[in-house]
């Protein structure tokens, strides 16, 4: 359930070796700290911590406040651990392609920081584990979503999607959008029109922000055989739908305003949205006419617009 990409790696030091852990049982030191850091990697924190900032505010606006301790404890706990899970799974499938891409190969399995064996059990035991705290401490409708997406991003997107169309991208949006209407779900066993409004602004948010960072990394795609859209299209075409994505994204957010929110989300959405779009705008002008191209702006932007937005939300919620 992340289909929301994590921020790039910082680059190492040129000429920095890298140094692969071992695991337990194979004679040498166990390098504590550095295991759990690979861990920790696979697990994609800055994707977690992003699917987290628009489920807290959608369960307060739910809720009407801040929700139940119990519930609010196990989404944010068992959200964590499915994003985790999910992640950690996306690093086992993916893990021919990651060696090949120069963002990706400092990542722990192709490092070879970590077995591949180590990896997937650790991912099945974070997604069985979320699952099961869903299931205990919340409801059937939340727990089902949540194995759902879990599912769907490991098997459809990346098993699936992600190696055959250029439409991955946009058919994978359903997992990173998941997560609010998981946390709606948890908190009221329904799913309102409030919660499709606020799944429509993060599904159209993650193609103008993922195809920037397409855009960025089009030769690493290109080498991997990823046929994403940057790769297989004409930058013409990669621009009309940074603009097309961009407009929904604002249109969903505009369209949530009436469906129970106040002013303080409508002034931000109106404004964040302005400055959104404009980047894209700007972004698709460098494209077009010759000028050096920073992709990653947009990319950066359109986090900070997501955190905003539903920080808004959140404030909306408890005035």
């Amino acid at each position: 359930m992340s289909m929301i990409t994590e921020r790039p790696l910082l680059r190492r030091t040129p000429g920095a070796a890298e140094r692969p852990v071992r695991e337990p049982g194979t004679g040498g030191p166990r390098h504590w700290l550095a295991v759990f850091r690979a861990y920790l990697v696979l697990t994609k924190p800055q994707i977690v911590e992003l699917l987290l900032v628009t489920t807290v505010p959608t369960m307060m606006l739910a809720a009407g406040g801040w929700p139940d301790p119990v519930t609010f404890t196990a989404v944010l706990v068992g959200g964590a651990l499915a994003g985790g899970g999910a992640s950690v799974l996306n690093c086992y499938i993916d893990r021919d392609i990651d060696q090949l891409m120069r963002r990706t190969k400092r990542r722990p399995l192709p490092a070879n920081q970590l077995t591949p064996r180590a990896v997937l059990i650790f991912g099945l035991t974070l997604s069985v584990i979320s699952v099961a705290l869903m299931a205990v401490l919340t409801n059937w409708l939340a727990t089902a979503l949540t194995a759902f997406s879990i599912f769907y991003y490991d098997v459809v997107y990346t098993l699936w999607l992600k190696r055959r169309t250029p439409a991955n991208t946009f058919w994978g949006g359903v997992c990173g959008a998941a997560p609010v209407v998981i946390g709606w779900a948890a908190v009221t066993d329904s799913i309102p029109p409030m919660a499709w409004a606020l799944f429509a602004i993060v599904f159209f948010w993650q193609m103008p922000h993922f195809y920037a960072l397409a855009i960025k990394y089009k030769d690493d795609y290109a080498r991997a055989g990823i046929p994403m859209l940057p790769v297989v299209r004409s930058m013409k075409r990669v621009n009309f739908e940074i603009i097309l994505y961009t407009v929904l994204t604002v249109i969903s957010s505009l369209a949530a305003w009436p469906l129970g929110l106040g002013p303080i989300y409508g002034v931000t959405a109106v404004v964040m949205g302005a400055i959104f779009l404009g980047e894209s705008i700007r972004l698709v002008r460098q494209t077009g006419g010759g000028a050096a191209v920073k992709p990653m702006r947009l990319f950066h932007l359109s986090i900070t617009y997501l955190t905003v937005l539903f920080m808004a939300v959140a404030i909306d919620a408890l005035v």
